[in-house]
C-alpha cells in the first residue's frame, strides 16, 4: 500500500469515528436523571406548566428523542451550527470560541514544557542507566506521574502565593481588564506560571518514563551496536539511529493525550480559577445545557481523531514500514 491510499484510508476511517462518536455524545447526555428545563431556570424558581411546556417547545424537548431530535441535531452540525446555548443564550460555537483561545494557551504551554523536559529527562536516564541520575530521574517521574492533578495544583498555589506572590487565580487583574493586549501580556504571564507549572509536572513523568523504557529498548538493538563497531560516537547514533526510532512511542502517546489533556485541563482550571474550556465543561454539566454539552465533547472528539490521525500519518514518514501494513 502505497503513502496516498494509507491516508485516505486514515482519513475514512476518522469521518466513521466521529460519527460514532457524535450518536454516542447525543444519546449519552439524554439519559443523564433530572430536567434539563429545571437545571438551566434554577431548582427553587416557580413556573407555571404553560412556561415549562413552551421551554421545552423551544428546546425541542417535546420531540421524540429518535429520530427527531437525533437527526435535527445531526443536521445543524453538519451545516457548521451547533445549536445555541440553553443557559447562555448565545451560539454554542461562539460561546467555545470565546474560551477556546485561553486553554490553547494554556494547554500549548503546558504540552510543550512537558514534551521537552520529559523527552530530555528520559533520554538523560537512559543514557545514564542504572545512575544517581537515572535513579533520581525516575523516582521524580513516578512521584509526578502518580500525585493527582488537584492536589499538585493546589500545593503549589499555596506555595507559589506565599512564597513569590504570584497570583491565585484568574488569568488578569481586574484593573488591567480595559488595556491593550499587548500591555497585559506581563501580567497574564503571571497569571499562567501555576497552572502551566502544574500542568507541566504532571505531563513531563509519563513522557520521561515513556522515553526512558523506547530509548533503552532501541539502544539494545543489533544495529546500534553495528554503529558503535563502526567507530561512531554516542552522541552520532543517539542524532542518526536511536532517536528516531524512540520516538515513535512519544508521537502516540502525544496525541492520546488531548483527549486526557483536558480532564486534567478542568481541575487546574477549577483550582487556579481559569477562564477556559475545562471551566466551561463543569458549569454546563451542572445546569445539563445539551447543545453546549455537546458541543464541547464533539469538540474534544475532533481534536483527538485529528491527532491521531496525524500521528499515523506521521508514523509512516518515521517509519516507512507501516504504510506497508
Amino acid at each position: 500500500m502505497n503513502r496516498r491510499d494509507y491516508i485516505f484510508r486514515k482519513i475514512v476511517f476518522a469521518i466513521l469515528t466521529l460519527a460514532i462518536v457524535f450518536t454516542i455524545n447525543f444519546f449519552l447526555f439524554r439519559v443523564l436523571p433530572g430536567d434539563p428545563v429545571r437545571a438551566v431556570i434554577g431548582r427553587n424558581v416557580p413556573i407555571s406548566k404553560e412556561a415549562r411546556q413552551a421551554l421545552y417547545e423551544q428546546f425541542g424537548l417535546n420531540k421524540l428523542v429518535f429520530p427527531d431530535q437525533y437527526f435535527d441535531t445531526l443536521g445543524q452540525y453538519l451545516q457548521g451550527n451547533l445549536g445555541v446555548s440553553w443557559s447562555l443564550r448565545r451560539p454554542v460555537t461562539q460561546v467555545l470560541v470565546a474560551k477556546l483561545g485561553n486553554t490553547l494557551l494554556l494547554v500549548t504551554l503546558g504540552q510543550f514544557f512537558a514534551i521537552i523536559l520529559g523527552v530530555t529527562l528520559g533520554l538523560l536516564s537512559g543514557w545514564k542507566r542504572k545512575t544517581k541520575i537515572d535513579i533520581s530521574a525516575l523516582t521524580f517521574s513516578l512521584i509526578m506521574w502518580a500525585v493527582p492533578t488537584f492536589w499538585l495544583g493546589i500545593m503549589l498555589l499555596a506555595l507559589g502565593s506565599a512564597l513569590l506572590g504570584l497570583p491565585t487565580g484568574g488569568m488578569i487583574d481586574p484593573k488591567n481588564v480595559n488595556k491593550p493586549f499587548f500591555e497585559n501580556l506581563p501580567d497574564v504571564a503571571r497569571h499562567l506560571i501555576l497552572p502551566t507549572l502544574t500542568f507541566t509536572l504532571v505531563y513531563m513523568g509519563e513522557y520521561m518514563l515513556i522515553m526512558r523504557s523506547s530509548i533503552l529498548e532501541v539502544l539494545s538493538e543489533d544495529y546500534i551496536l553495528t554503529a558503535k563497531a563502526k567507530g561512531l560516537s554516542h552522541w552520532q547514533i543517539m542524532r542518526k539511529h536511536a532517536l528516531k526510532n524512540a520516538m515513535l512511542p512519544i508521537v502516540t502517546l502525544i496525541a492520546l493525550n488531548l483527549g486526557f489533556t483536558v480532564s486534567g485541563v478542568i481541575y487546574i482550571e477549577t483550582v487556579f480559577s481559569y477562564d477556559g474550556l475545562g471551566k466551561l465543561f463543569q458549569e454546563a454539566l451542572t445546569k445539563q445545557d445539551f447543545p453546549l454539552l455537546q458541543g464541547a465533547f464533539m469538540l474534544l472528539a475532533l481534536a483527538v481523531i485529528v491527532a491521531n490521525m496525524l500521528a499515523d500519518i506521521l508514523y509512516t514518514y518515521l517509519d516507512p514500514r507501516v504504510k506497508q501494513v
